[in-house]
Protein backbone atom coordinates (compact mmCIF):
# COMPACT_ATOMS: atom_id res chain seq x y z
CA UNK A 1 0.00 0.00 0.00
CA UNK A 2 2.86 2.34 -0.70
CA UNK A 3 1.49 4.85 -3.21
CA UNK A 4 -2.20 4.56 -2.33
CA UNK A 5 -3.70 6.36 0.64
CA UNK A 6 -6.25 4.50 2.75
CA UNK A 7 -9.23 6.11 1.01
CA UNK A 8 -8.00 5.18 -2.48
CA UNK A 9 -7.07 1.68 -1.27
CA UNK A 10 -10.58 1.10 0.05
CA UNK A 11 -12.23 2.60 -3.03
CA UNK A 12 -10.14 0.33 -5.26
CA UNK A 13 -11.55 -2.70 -3.43
CA UNK A 14 -15.20 -1.71 -3.77
CA UNK A 15 -17.43 -3.03 -6.51
CA UNK A 16 -19.83 -0.96 -8.60
CA UNK A 17 -22.85 -2.88 -9.84
CA UNK A 18 -24.57 -1.07 -12.72
CA UNK A 19 -28.37 -0.91 -12.98
CA UNK A 20 -29.05 -2.38 -9.53
CA UNK A 21 -31.57 -2.31 -7.92
CA UNK A 22 -33.04 -0.26 -10.80
CA UNK A 23 -31.93 0.90 -14.25
CA UNK A 24 -29.54 3.86 -14.10
CA UNK A 25 -28.43 3.19 -10.52
CA UNK A 26 -24.74 2.54 -9.88
CA UNK A 27 -24.79 0.43 -6.69
CA UNK A 28 -21.67 0.87 -4.55
CA UNK A 29 -21.06 -2.56 -3.02
CA UNK A 30 -18.97 -2.68 0.16
CA UNK A 31 -19.02 -6.48 0.56
CA UNK A 32 -15.58 -6.92 -1.08
CA UNK A 33 -14.16 -4.76 1.74
CA UNK A 34 -15.43 -7.30 4.24
CA UNK A 35 -14.37 -10.44 2.38
CA UNK A 36 -10.62 -9.80 2.28
CA UNK A 37 -9.16 -9.90 5.82
CA UNK A 38 -6.42 -7.39 5.03
CA UNK A 39 -8.81 -4.90 3.46
CA UNK A 40 -11.30 -5.39 6.31
CA UNK A 41 -8.52 -4.64 8.82
CA UNK A 42 -7.53 -1.44 6.96
CA UNK A 43 -11.19 -0.37 6.91
CA UNK A 44 -11.78 -0.96 10.62
CA UNK A 45 -8.42 0.56 11.60
CA UNK A 46 -9.25 3.76 9.68
CA UNK A 47 -12.23 4.28 11.99
CA UNK A 48 -10.62 2.95 15.19
CA UNK A 49 -7.55 5.17 14.88
CA UNK A 50 -9.77 8.23 14.43
CA UNK A 51 -11.91 7.49 17.48
CA UNK A 52 -8.99 6.59 19.75
CA UNK A 53 -8.23 10.33 19.80
CA UNK A 54 -9.49 11.53 23.22
CA UNK A 55 -11.21 14.55 21.62
CA UNK A 56 -13.22 12.27 19.29
CA UNK A 57 -13.68 9.26 21.57
CA UNK A 58 -17.34 8.30 22.03
CA UNK A 59 -18.89 6.64 25.08
CA UNK A 60 -20.80 4.15 22.93
CA UNK A 61 -21.14 3.18 19.26
CA UNK A 62 -24.56 2.92 17.59
CA UNK A 63 -24.99 1.12 14.28
CA UNK A 64 -27.82 1.38 11.77
CA UNK A 65 -29.54 -1.77 10.54
CA UNK A 66 -27.95 -3.77 8.96
CA UNK A 67 -24.49 -3.00 7.60
CA UNK A 68 -23.91 -0.46 10.36
CA UNK A 69 -24.05 -3.48 12.70
CA UNK A 70 -21.06 -5.09 11.00
CA UNK A 71 -18.89 -2.00 11.22
CA UNK A 72 -20.17 -0.59 14.48
CA UNK A 73 -19.86 -3.75 16.55
CA UNK A 74 -16.26 -4.36 15.45
CA UNK A 75 -15.30 -0.72 16.01
CA UNK A 76 -16.94 -0.74 19.46
CA UNK A 77 -15.09 -3.94 20.33
CA UNK A 78 -11.75 -2.51 19.21
CA UNK A 79 -12.34 0.67 21.23
CA UNK A 80 -13.51 -1.26 24.31
CA UNK A 81 -16.98 0.29 24.13
CA UNK A 82 -20.55 -0.96 24.10
CA UNK A 83 -22.58 -1.30 20.91
CA UNK A 84 -26.19 -0.20 20.37
CA UNK A 85 -28.21 -1.55 17.41
CA UNK A 86 -30.75 0.75 15.77
CA UNK A 87 -33.16 -1.68 14.15
CA UNK A 88 -35.90 -1.67 11.59
CA UNK A 89 -39.35 -1.51 13.17
CA UNK A 90 -40.61 -4.68 14.79
CA UNK A 91 -37.23 -6.31 15.48
CA UNK A 92 -36.56 -5.26 19.09
CA UNK A 93 -38.20 -7.19 21.96
CA UNK A 94 -38.13 -4.54 24.73
CA UNK A 95 -39.74 -1.10 25.10
CA UNK A 96 -38.69 1.13 22.21
CA UNK A 97 -38.74 4.64 20.82
CA UNK A 98 -39.20 4.99 17.08
CA UNK A 99 -38.56 7.45 14.28
CA UNK A 100 -40.13 7.40 10.81
CA UNK A 101 -38.32 8.91 7.84
CA UNK A 102 -38.94 9.35 4.14
CA UNK A 103 -37.38 7.24 1.42
CA UNK A 104 -37.39 7.85 -2.32
CA UNK A 105 -40.24 5.33 -2.60
CA UNK A 106 -42.16 5.69 0.68
CA UNK A 107 -41.21 5.71 4.33
CA UNK A 108 -39.47 3.50 6.88
CA UNK A 109 -39.25 3.37 10.66
CA UNK A 110 -36.31 2.57 12.92
CA UNK A 111 -36.39 1.74 16.62
CA UNK A 112 -34.13 1.81 19.63
CA UNK A 113 -34.55 0.27 23.08
CA UNK A 114 -35.43 2.93 25.65
CA UNK A 115 -32.47 1.88 27.82
CA UNK A 116 -29.94 1.74 24.95
CA UNK A 117 -28.12 4.94 25.90
CA UNK A 118 -27.98 7.19 28.94
CA UNK A 119 -28.58 10.94 28.94
CA UNK A 120 -25.37 12.80 28.20
CA UNK A 121 -23.56 9.90 26.55
CA UNK A 122 -21.49 10.77 23.48
CA UNK A 123 -22.49 8.45 20.64
CA UNK A 124 -20.74 7.59 17.39
CA UNK A 125 -23.45 6.74 14.84
CA UNK A 126 -22.26 4.50 12.02
CA UNK A 127 -23.59 3.07 8.77
CA UNK A 128 -22.03 1.80 5.56
CA UNK A 129 -23.18 4.56 3.22
CA UNK A 130 -24.76 8.02 3.16
CA UNK A 131 -27.18 8.48 0.27
CA UNK A 132 -30.21 10.67 1.06
CA UNK A 133 -29.32 10.84 4.77
CA UNK A 134 -32.76 9.75 6.00
CA UNK A 135 -31.66 6.69 7.95
CA UNK A 136 -28.78 8.43 9.70
CA UNK A 137 -30.92 11.46 10.58
CA UNK A 138 -33.59 9.16 12.02
CA UNK A 139 -30.92 7.40 14.10
CA UNK A 140 -29.63 10.76 15.36
CA UNK A 141 -33.15 11.82 16.38
CA UNK A 142 -33.74 8.53 18.22
CA UNK A 143 -30.53 8.83 20.21
CA UNK A 144 -31.32 12.45 21.05
CA UNK A 145 -34.82 11.48 22.24
CA UNK A 146 -33.06 9.45 24.93
CA UNK A 147 -30.81 12.35 25.89
CA UNK A 148 -27.61 11.23 24.18
CA UNK A 149 -25.40 13.47 22.04
CA UNK A 150 -24.47 12.18 18.60
CA UNK A 151 -20.92 13.49 18.37
CA UNK A 152 -20.37 12.28 14.81
CA UNK A 153 -21.93 10.25 12.03
CA UNK A 154 -19.53 7.95 10.19
CA UNK A 155 -19.79 5.87 7.04
CA UNK A 156 -17.53 4.19 4.54
CA UNK A 157 -19.14 5.83 1.50
CA UNK A 158 -20.64 9.23 0.80
CA UNK A 159 -22.75 9.75 -2.33
CA UNK A 160 -22.68 13.58 -2.19
CA UNK A 161 -24.81 14.25 -5.25
CA UNK A 162 -27.80 12.60 -3.53
CA UNK A 163 -27.69 15.40 -0.95
CA UNK A 164 -27.66 13.31 2.22
CA UNK A 165 -24.36 14.52 3.61
CA UNK A 166 -25.35 18.17 3.10
CA UNK A 167 -28.74 17.51 4.74
CA UNK A 168 -27.07 15.83 7.73
CA UNK A 169 -24.56 18.65 8.20
CA UNK A 170 -27.38 21.21 7.97
CA UNK A 171 -29.15 19.16 10.66
CA UNK A 172 -26.16 19.65 12.97
CA UNK A 173 -24.38 16.32 12.49
CA UNK A 174 -20.61 16.23 12.04
CA UNK A 175 -19.70 13.60 9.41
CA UNK A 176 -16.69 11.42 8.71
CA UNK A 177 -16.56 9.29 5.55
CA UNK A 178 -13.71 7.45 3.88
CA UNK A 179 -14.77 7.30 0.21
CA UNK A 180 -16.87 9.63 -1.94
CA UNK A 181 -18.39 8.61 -5.26
CA UNK A 182 -19.36 11.48 -7.54
CA UNK A 183 -21.67 10.86 -10.46
CA UNK A 184 -23.77 7.89 -11.37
Amino acid sequence: MTALNVNDYLKSHMRTVPDWPAPGVQFRDITPLLQDPRVFRVLIDAFVHRYMDPALRPDVVAGLDARGFILGSVIAYELGLGFVPIRKKGKLPFTTVEETYELEYGSATVELHTDAVKPGQRVLLIDDLIATGGTMMAGKKLLEKLGATVMEGAAIVDLPELGGSDKLRQGGLQLFTLVAFEGH
